[in-house]
């Protein structure tokens, strides 16, 4: 799927980043107006229409985490307050810190593979995208198999462009996942991966169908990730929010790559194959070249 253009996804971005503010000032502040005492149908009376969005920010079966507030973490070093309908102290403050098993000086690079390998095979793909699922169910095993063999190293790159198309913030809340899983091994992140791009799981694109809560059932499929609790905990958590982000600003900034599915075989962007063969034809003329 095709990615937008920069400069107006930016600005895109932007007013939606306003937007989501605006809307969380104001929770805050029905918050404050509340009384304790209140009954639930009076809050619902005084909160109106917003009272799902309420319970969808504070979790109560959604995505936890205020991504306009990681996105300020990213680019302030803090999240945006106003003092005059939010309080400080109750700004969300996400760790920076990137997880295990990353590489490179911003800590975004996600390589599996013996580092030795003659040929790196970059794969770009944004969570919710349909086309990368059918990619990953096609070529999945044999991206795996040459892992095991050391015919290459895989380097993943994840966009989250489809946030700005549809609905809710599941592009992003996946590749949080997927740091969250990396973070307990390379062996957990690659299963974590085929299972969310697998044909049993993958959600349609348009719903926001990665919640915390279905990402931790996909996370219960793989060995390693089962009832583990740092895996679940930094989901809920929000432990790698402000590294998805930044994961998501490292795909917009590749200039050649306009859409998902993309392949690179030693940084040249090449045709997405979709058989064995014709990725064996493109390692083989990398090898040559």
């Amino acid at each position: 799927m095709s990615k937008r253009n920069s400069q107006e996804a930016k600005r895109e971005a932007r007013e939606r980043l306003k937007a989501e503010r605006d809307k969380q000032a104001k929770r805050d502040k029905i918050r404050r107006q509340l009384t304790v005492g209140g009954s639930v149908l009076a809050i619902l009376a005084i909160a109106g229409g917003i009272g799902f969005a309420i319970a969808n920010n504070s979790g109560g079966g959604g995505d936890s985490t205020d991504w306009s507030a990681a996105r300020d973490i990213v680019d302030n070093g803090a999240p945006a307050t106003d003092d005059t309908d939010a309080d400080a102290e109750n700004a969300a403050n996400y760790p920076t810190e990137a997880p295990a098993n990353t590489s490179g000086d911003d800590s975004l690079t996600v390589q599996v593979g013996d580092p030795d390998a003659a040929n790196t095979v970059t794969l770009y793909e944004d969570p919710r995208c349909p086309v990368c699922a059918t990619f990953e169910q096609t070529m999945g095993e044999t991206f795996k198999q040459g892992i095991e063999d050391g015919s290459y190293k895989v380097e993943f790159v994840f966009g989250t462009f489809l946030d700005n198309n549809f609905p809710g913030d599941g592009s992003k809340n996946a590749v949080s996942a997927l740091g969250a899983a990396l973070n307990v091994s390379p062996e957990a992140f690659l299963g974590f991966h085929e299972a969310l791009y697998s044909a049993d799981w993958h959600p349609n694109e348009r719903t926001d169908g990665f919640t915390d809560e279905y990402l931790i059932e996909i996370g219960d499929t793989v060995p390693e990730l089962k009832d583990n609790q740092d895996f679940q905990d930094a989901i809920t958590n929000s432990t790698y929010a402000t590294w998805a982000v930044q994961m998501g600003d490292k795909f917009n900034a590749d200039p050649e790559v306009e859409g998902t599915p993309a392949v690179k075989i030693n940084g040249q962007l090449i045709e997405t194959p979709y058989t064995p063969e014709s990725l064996d034809a493109a390692l083989a003329a990398a090898s040559q070249g």
